[in-house]
């Protein structure tokens, strides 16, 4: 009787030291997916700090030319405004949209500023906005690489949030989805592209 008892308390023990390996192992699982979703949400920051930056360099620029529609840069230094003053809680999908609006706001009012760029052919021609053209390029080709793994990360995170048995142990610990990053609205449908050829 005594050795069938040793032999329960044994298992008993191989069972608990089993589920606390499994319950380790799977909550540092979720620690470090969820630190790898920050990690990458920073640089997807970055990189729209990139694009502030650059933004406000062009600002600089077009200030310095006196006779430039001042309506123009008022709404991009606005927008500029807007776009930064946006903290993102990457647990909160409603922080992510304004940031994502604030951006798409910033960007729309900068495509028009640079539209109202051939009206200027000086300052078209100056080194600053040459360098500007260039950067902008491939500070969006950034961004969108920088949100496409945001997105990634976010998915294999969701993945191990939501997939018994870490589920349990996901809502033991509050750990919940995150929000991806979405396309700016309207941006499935095709541009309306007409040539003005003469």
């Amino acid at each position: 009787m005594k050795g069938t008892r040793n032999i329960g308390l044994l298992v008993f023990l191989g069972l608990l030291l089993v589920l606390g390996v499994w319950g380790c192992n799977g909550y540092n699982g979720l620690v470090t997916s969820d630190q790898s979703v920050k990690k990458v949400w920073g640089n997807v920051e970055t990189n729209y700090q990139r694009r502030t930056d650059l933004y406000s360099s062009v600002i600089k620029t077009v200030e310095a030319s006196a006779n430039f529609e001042k309506s123009t840069l008022a709404a991009v230094v606005e927008a500029r405004a807007k776009a930064t003053s946006i903290t993102v809680d990457i647990n909160d999908p409603a922080t992510l949209e304004k940031f994502q609006q604030a951006q798409g706001q910033l960007q729309g009012s900068m495509s028009r500023l640079i539209a109202s760029f051939e009206n200027y052919p000086d300052l078209k021609t100056t080194q600053a906005f040459r360098d500007f053209q260039t950067q902008i390029e491939g500070t969006e080709n950034r961004i969108n690489v920088a949100r496409q793994d945001y997105n990634k990360a976010v998915e294999e995170y969701n993945l191990k949030v939501k997939r018994f048995p870490k589920n349990i142990l996901a809502s033991m610990f509050n750990f919940s989805e995150k929000a991806y990053y979405k396309a700016d609205a309207g941006s499935e449908k095709a541009p309306d592209i007409k040539f003005d050829i003469k």
